[in-house]
């Protein structure tokens, strides 16, 4: 997912992708402690994509403040 792709996001929309992406981090992690995880990458793209989430959340909310 791309920063541009996640500014277009409203309030909302970002809150459900955030708790999207949680639950998929969620099941990744799950996979790799039972030792059915195929593509281990993944979990590091969902943790930058939640960061990425997080941040831009913050900054609109910063925008709507000021």
């Amino acid at each position: 997912m791309k920063a541009a792709d996640v500014r277009a996001l409203s309030a909302d929309q970002l809150k459900e992708e955030l708790a999207k992406l949680k639950k998929e981090q969620f099941n990744l992690r799950f996979q790799k402690a039972t030792g059915q995880l195929e593509k281990t990458s993944r979990i590091n793209e969902v943790r930058k994509d939640i960061a990425r989430v997080k941040t831009i959340a913050r900054q609109k909310a910063a925008e709507a403040k000021a």
